[in-house]
C-alpha cells in the first residue's frame, strides 16, 4: 500500500522556518498502531492524518511517541495542502477532531485557524517548573493540556537552556512560557518532554492559551506573536468570545509517497 505523505513548514514566512509538519491523506483510519509508527519514522512534532466525512474531514495528530488532543501548526499544514496539492476550491474547511469542530480558512494567502480559547487559571509554582526552568516564574498557570509560565521579560525567555529531565516529571503536556516581546506584543517559547518534543518549534494549540492571557493583560483582541524557537514563528491572533484566530503562512517541503 502507498499513501502520499506532504511535509509542510506552517507558521512560516521562509522556506526553512517555522514548524515542520507531515500530512498524509486517508480514506479510511490505519490503525493506531500503525499510524504511531509512521508519525515515529516522520520523526517530525506532528503527522497529522485526514479521513473524509460528507463534506468535512476527520483529523487525529501524532507526534513521534503519543496521539494528542489538539495541534495547531499540523492543522494548518493540512489546510494549506488541501488548498495548494488537493484541488480544495472552498474558501474554509471544517475538521472534526478530538478537540471538537475546528475551522480553517484562507485569505490573502494566508490561513487562519479558528480554535477553542483555553484560558489559563493561576497555579503555584513547583519545583519542577523552577529546577526544569531553572528560574522562579513572575507568575504559573494551568491550562487544559499545560502548564503556562510567564516571565519579566523576552531576554528571560531567550536565554532558557532548560533541564528537559525535569520538565518531564510535570503532570501536564508540557510547559509554555511566555513574556512581552520586543517586536510583537509578546513572545513565548514550549518545551513537551513529556509528548517526546523537547522544544516545539510552532505551537497553534499553546497560543489558544497564550491570546487570551495577554489579551487580558492588554485589554485589546488583536495581537501579534513570535515562538522564540531557532526556526522562529509568526502570528497574527486574535480572541472572538470564547475562540482564538491564529493567522499564518505555510510553505510545502516535501511531497512524496510511504510504502506501507
Amino acid at each position: 500500500m502507498n499513501l502520499k505523505i506532504y511535509i509542510v513548514n506552517a507558521f512560516a514566512d521562509h522556506r526553512f522556518g517555522g514548524n515542520p509538519a507531515a500530512v498524509v491523506p486517508l480514506q479510511r483510519w490505519l490503525s493506531e498502531t500503525l499510524m504511531q509508527q509512521i508519525a515515529g519514522q516522520n520523526n517530525l512534532a506532528e503527522t497529522a492524518f485526514i479521513v473524509p466525512q460528507d463534506k468535512d474531514f476527520l483529523i487525529r495528530w501524532f507526534t513521534p511517541t503519543v496521539e494528542v488532543a489538539l495541534c495547531g501548526h499540523a492543522t494548518l499544514a493540512t489546510a494549506h495542502v488541501f488548498f495548494n496539492h488537493l484541488g480544495y476550491d472552498q474558501e474554509q474547511i471544517r475538521f472534526h477532531s478530538k478537540s471538537g469542530l475546528l475551522t480553517v480558512g484562507r485569505t490573502d494567502g494566508k490561513i487562519t485557524l479558528d480554535f477553542p480559547a483555553d484560558r489559563p487559571v493561576p497555579a503555584e509554582t513547583n519545583e519542577f517548573l523552577e529546577d526544569g526552568l531553572k528560574l522562579k516564574p513572575a507568575e504559573v498557570y494551568t491550562s487544559a493540556f499545560d502548564f503556562l509560565v510567564v516571565l519579566n521579560d523576552q531576554q528571560e525567555i531567550e536565554n532558557l537552556s532548560p533541564d528537559f529531565a525535569m520538565l518531564r516529571k510535570l503532570p501536564s503536556r508540557g510547559t509554555i512560557v511566555t513574556a512581552r516581546g520586543r517586536e510583537s506584543d509578546f513572545v513565548s517559547r514550549c518545551f513537551f518532554p513529556q509528548s517526546g518534543i523537547d522544544e516545539d518549534h510552532v505551537t497553534g494549540s499553546a497560543h489558544s492559551v497564550l491570546v487570551p492571557y495577554w489579551a487580558g493583560r492588554l485589554g485589546r483582541a488583536k495581537l501579534s506573536a513570535i515562538q522564540l524557537s531557532k526556526r522562529r514563528g509568526y502570528l497574527d491572533c486574535e480572541l472572538k468570545k470564547d475562540r482564538v484566530l491564529m493567522t499564518g503562512q505555510a510553505i510545502t517541503y516535501l511531497v512524496g509517497e510511504i510504502e506501507i
